[in-house]
Formats: C-alpha cells, structure tokens, sequence
C-alpha cells in the first residue's frame, strides 16, 4: 500500500510557504509520497479536487495548509488521516508518522 500526502495551500498563504521547506521531505522520509496541490495551479487542483471534497464538501473547517494522507489519489482513494494548519517541523513528523499504519 503506498500512502500519499497530499497538500492543499495557496500561493498567498504565509504558513503553507513556511512548512513547504520540510513537508515534502519529512513526507518521504516516513515513506510516502508527496503531491502539493496549490489552489492556483487549475491542472493539478482539478486533478485531486474530489479527494478535498470527499473530506470538506463544502471547505468549511479546512485549514492552510491542509494534508490529507490517502491510498490511490487517482482512483478509488481512500482518506487515513489528516493534518491542517502550521506547526513546527518536528510537530508535523510526530503528527504525521501517528496517521501512517504500520506497514
């Protein structure tokens, strides 16, 4: 099973820009893969819309950034976690290794 972190920000957000110097990197390092989906990049926003609707229909609640860590973004996907707001590098690999099963 090969787990997928996916990272929905926007260009304008102050925090998203901070944790974009580790996130991607913190991500593999426990394994996973890693998409950033930037709310002005139409293509790549469009292509993983349905997984940030699944879990927000209506975007209320959502954080910035907002990971969601899912099984076949592109498929039938499935939603095992998520993440939302800024915190620290060392928070964010806590936070994020606790969502990640044991493989």
């Amino acid at each position: 099973m090969s787990l997928v972190v996916l990272k929905f920000s926007s260009e304008d957000c102050g925090t998203c820009h901070r944790m974009s110097h580790y996130d991607e990197k913190v991500s593999e390092e426990l394994g996973c893969s890693f998409v950033s989906v930037m709310l002005q990049d139409t293509e790549t926003y469009r292509r993983y819309r349905r997984v940030l609707m699944a879990q927000y229909p209506n975007k209320d609640g959502m954080g910035w950034p907002t990971y969601l860590v899912v099984t076949d973004p592109e498929g039938e996907f499935a939603i095992h976690g998520e993440l939302k707001g800024g915190m620290p590098k060392g928070d964010f690999r806590t936070r994020l290794q606790a969502l990640l099963p044991d493989l």
